[in-house]
């Protein structure tokens, strides 16, 4: 199988220990302190994301406690949502996110192009990667590899798609099956959605019969995988294409009915990317942040309690992205 790391190729073993009192982690620089110190003076992170709230609860619960005096206020919105507001904020001058965390990376690589994003050395970059940042400045946090989602009770095994010409095949001559039964991301409304879509028109050379086959069987657009997977889940919809794996695996672990199916001819693989705002009101707590995600200690909570597989490659859990790669 070919994954596909998107947008780019960003030109991208420090680890967390058990901190107390906010110490500086192990395999940091001395000076480091002055971040943590800083941090705690500024007492708090404010972080503008699209990864869903519930599932960054493990996150945010064992930062504060690795770091006792800041607080995370979390603020999850759509990939659009972010953006907008963001680079509104900014342009007002107005107090916004200390740090961004965002699933659409051509939207994060845009921001970090006009210069809002502010250049920082993480102290994880010897762990990370070497595609996984940019400019010491943008950070590539998870591994996740987009995927076809199906309803297991009501699509065949051998229905499921194996290759994106497999699925132009099966909407074509399984129309009145899959009639008003597809589902996808809404392009214009999701930052993500718009992404995946142009990906995919430089690495289908099938893309546009792929869109004429959607188009033909009225393709229900969504800008929320939350609510596309509701729809497999219960029938309304039989598959989805373009959603995003670590949302649909995660679901599919308690819900019988959700099928995963991952292209063998090429499979677009994303990343959460995260940067410091350049503005930001707590500069010293959003690097403190960054750094936590991409830390050996926050990649296996991710990986392991958030199920968002992990960049690194010292973690190999079910739920690393060593495990897709």
């Amino acid at each position: 199988m070919r994954f596909v790391k998107l947008p780019l190729l960003l030109a991208w073993t420090a680890a967390f220990v058990a901190i107390a009192q906010a110490q500086v982690p192990a395999g940091y620089p001395a000076d480091y302190k002055a971040v943590v110190d800083g941090a705690k003076k500024e007492s708090k992170v404010v972080v503008y994301s699209t990864t869903d709230a519930k599932l960054v609860q493990p996150l945010i619960k064992d930062f504060e406690a690795a770091f006792p005096g800041i607080k995370v206020e979390y603020t999850d919105m759509n990939s659009t949502e972010v953006y907008n507001r963001f680079i509104s904020e900014n342009a007002a001058n107005a107090t916004s996110a200390d740090a961004v965390w965002s699933s659409s990376m051509d939207l994060q690589m845009k921001l970090a192009a006009d210069g809002l994003a502010l250049p920082y050395k993480s102290p994880e970059i010897p762990a990370l990667p070497a595609w996984a940042h940019w400019k010491d400045t943008v950070y590539a946090t998870t591994f996740e590899p987009i995927a076809i989602v199906y309803n297991k009770r009501l699509v065949a095994a051998d229905e499921v798609p194996k290759t994106h010409a497999d699925f132009v095949k099966l909407l074509n001559t399984k129309a009145d099956k899959f009639q008003k039964k597809v589902t996808t991301y809404d392009a214009e409304k999701s930052g993500v959605g718009f992404m995946l879509v142009n990906q995919d028109a430089k690495l289908n050379p099938q893309f546009w019969d792929l869109v004429k086959a959607m188009g033909a069987r009225g393709v229900n657009m969504q800008s929320s995988t939350g609510t596309m997977m509701e729809r497999i889940s219960s029938g309304e919809n039989l598959i989805g294409y373009n959603i995003l794996g670590s949302y649909a695996l995660t679901r599919a672990k308690k819900d019988p009915s959700i099928g995963i199916a991952f292209t063998t001819d090429y499979n677009l693989v994303l990343s959460r990317l995260a940067f410091v705002a350049k503005n930001a009101k707590n500069p010293n707590a959003g690097k403190v942040w960054v750094d936590y995600l991409l830390s050996k200690r926050g990649q296996t909570i991710a990986a392991e309690q958030a199920e968002l597989y992990s960049i690194r490659t010292d973690i190999t859990g079910k739920d690393s992205g060593v495990a897709f790669a």
